[in-house]
């Protein structure tokens, strides 16, 4: 039993590790030469990524930044015969590693395409769900911004619905969800205050230098 905590412990701390790895930085790094920080918003995660060197380093990075969160969780349900307690803390520790890594003094992306990653792990319906609401109002208002806080925000209430046929989520997955969807909009807290003062930008494909 000891041995086993240890290494879910382990786990934990990898799944930070993991979640700090800035694939946003690295890939534009590679493609142009660019410091992704320096360009656009100054943000490292797919929607920054896109505008300042394309969408396919934009895909990229949104599935490498989606798969480092699924496989954190994964890991940690292997190792724990799927218990939601450490599948929900390796998920907040993977995402916390991507908005807070040490690597780049803890000022890192938003946590949204890696909270996808770990609640497709999680409840994968809840996941889809969100994706699809983010699909839709990014497509009808043009804000990534506005996309991610809404499916963030209606994370919770998808999760308590789809987690299983008749069945609520266990507490620890109810207050994981809460706290990670707590931590996503704190993150867009710049967004928010720019869509309450209308000067958000709307979301292009194309290569610019403009805030996100």
């Amino acid at each position: 039993m000891f041995g086993i905590s240890i290494t879910l412990i382990g786990i934990v701390v990898t799944a930070y590790f993991l979640g700090s790895i800035p694939f946003g930085i690295l890939i534009t790094r590679i493609l142009g030469g660019k410091d992704i920080r320096t360009s656009g918003s100054g943000n490292i995660g797919a929607a920054n990524v896109t505008r300042v060197a394309g969408p396919a380093a934009g895909i990229l990075t949104l599935l490498l930044d989606t798969a480092k969160g699924f496989a954190a969780v994964w890991l940690a349900a292997r190792y724990s015969h799927d218990g939601a307690t450490w599948m929900m803390i390796a998920g907040l520790a993977v995402l916390l590693g991507h908005c807070f890594p040490i690597w780049l003094n803890f000022k890192g992306g938003k946590g949204v395409a890696t909270a996808l990653g770990v609640f497709l792990a999680l409840c994968a319906p809840a996941a889809v769900a969100a994706l699809a609401l983010f699909a839709l109002v990014t497509a009808w208002w043009k804000y990534v911004s506005f996309g991610s806080i809404a499916a963030a925000a209606a994370m919770p209430l998808l999760i308590y619905l789809l987690w299983a046929p008749h069945h609520a989520p266990p507490t620890i997955i109810i207050f994981g969800t809460m706290a990670a969807t707590l931590l996503i909009i704190y993150k867009h807290d710049a967004n928010i205050q720019r869509l309450v003062e209308g000067v958000e930008p709307k979301f292009s494909a194309g290569k610019n230098d403009k805030k996100e």
